[in-house]
């Protein structure tokens, strides 16, 4: 397993709450848990510690970091700018073949919304705004979103949305003015899309862990 995959392991069991904030993360016990060895476990540390995951401290290793209400906070005020950006950008230099991808979406999208079939559209929405990303032409803003995505799904646990056909009729609305190149248009769609509405979002609450695993044998 390379060090791109034992990180993306480690981040999912984070983001999943199987790792949970403030839970001790041992090189040797996660090296047993993937299959490697230590050095692309310390790799990936390093790594999810620049992302904000992981904190790792001289003489006392690493752990899950644990956001303040705070900073759960402001990550919901940094995607209501961001959002934008990059939806304007793919309005910009969007290419056909993301356009198919995000009319696909919508299609579904609006078709489970419909149809009642609510547990398929987390998914589909995540998808969407992946492929929007994308979109942009940019791969930093692309990553950055997709970062900040990962975090608002770790800290906060979002609720069904009351009116799942309204949002996707506001992604259609999206994907036309991307489509039209309507940059102004299709900004304005994503901070709506964006919008954090009073209970949309709750703070999980995980509890605290010693190990990072109950067993040392190999990831289930």
């Amino acid at each position: 397993m390379s060090t791109h995959a034992v990180c993306t392991a480690i981040r999912d069991d984070i983001v999943s709450g199987v790792l949970p904030p403030g839970g001790r993360l041992v090189e040797e016990i996660l090296a047993r848990r993937y299959g490697v060895s230590r050095v692309p476990v310390r790799e990936a540390l390093r790594t999810l510690a620049s992302e904000g995951f992981v904190i790792i401290r001289r003489n006392a290793g690493a752990c899950v970091a644990e956001p303040s209400e705070q900073e759960a906070a402001d990550l919901l005020d940094v995607r209501a700018l961001l959002e934008p950006l990059g939806a304007a950008r793919a309005a910009q230099r969007r290419t056909e073949a993301h356009l198919k991808v995000l009319r696909g979406l919508v299609r579904l999208g609006q078709d489970r919304a419909r149809t009642g079939r609510v547990g398929d559209l987390r998914p589909l929405a995540d998808w969407f705004d992946e492929t929007l990303a994308q979109a942009s032409g940019s791969p930093s803003l692309a990553t950055l979103l997709t970062q900040l995505r990962r975090k608002i799904a770790w800290v906060y646990a979002a609720e069904p949305s009351p009116r799942p056909t309204v949002d996707w009729e506001t992604c259609g609305a999206l994907v036309d003015a991307v489509a039209r190149r309507d940059a102004e248009r299709a900004g304005s769609l994503a901070a709506v899309r964006a919008q954090r509405s009073p209970g949309a979002y709750r703070l999980h609450r995980p509890g605290r862990a010693k190990r990072v695993v109950n067993t040392a044998g190999a990831r289930p």
